[in-house]
């Protein structure tokens, strides 16, 4: 980055920061994260260790998160297609270059003022507590997650394409496509059933999104 550019950072929390095998994570983890260079993914410019802290530096981002769109209701059809070709575009190239994001969902998707979209920390998920610890516990709000996820298996590229359909889901109709009043509900939704037709919340949308 050039100098007086405002960055974002991101830092391990301490007590993940503690153990010398997350840090070692981090940066394996990262290394393949900041070589994705795409308009529709978050830049990385650095990552590393410095007084103690491990950290990861990138872009500044402008504009709101598609949770907080999608909260809103003031995205147009066809606002909601130009969001839909984005995150295909980005997600697309980032399996071409073998890496899987492993936690997508609209708070990891951020909508600039312009419209462009930027998918965040790809590569990444495995380290926080929105996948799967260290014990192999499934942890977080699991409402996006693939069923191979929820079984505690190991995740690839579809897993994410799952994911996506689960925001695309969401995007257009204001509702999650697993939704129930606990999080081991929501878990044996996505195992074990159907969501429910999407035109059952949103009855304009057209034939061939509900496919």
């Amino acid at each position: 980055p050039l100098p007086n550019w405002f960055l974002a950072t991101k830092s391990l929390a301490p007590a993940l920061a503690a153990d010398a095998s997350s840090r070692r994570r981090f940066q394996r983890e990262a290394r393949p994260a900041a070589q994705l260079n795409h308009p529709n993914i978050v830049t990385v410019f650095d990552f590393g260790e410095e007084d103690g802290l491990t950290y990861m530096a990138m872009e500044l981002l402008e504009g709101r998160d598609l949770k907080d769109l999608i909260r809103s209701r003031d995205s147009r059809l066809g606002d909601t297609l130009a969001i839909m070709e984005q995150l295909c575009d980005g997600l697309g190239f980032a399996h071409a270059k073998g890496i899987v994001h492993r936690d997508l969902k609209p708070g990891n998707i951020h909508v600039q003022p312009n419209g462009q979209v930027k998918i965040l920390d790809f590569g990444l998920a495995r380290l926080g507590d929105s996948d799967i610890t260290r014990t192999g516990t499934v942890m977080g709000t699991p409402n996006y997650m693939s069923p191979e996820q929820i079984r505690g298996q190991k995740v690839d590229a579809r897993s994410d394409v799952f994911s996506l359909g689960a925001v695309f889901y969401e995007l257009l109709s204001h509702h999650r496509p697993f939704e129930a009043d606990s999080a081991h509900d929501v878990r044996f939704r996505i195992a074990e059933q159907a969501p429910e037709p999407i035109r059952k919340w949103a009855p304009a949308v057209p034939p061939a999104l509900v496919a």
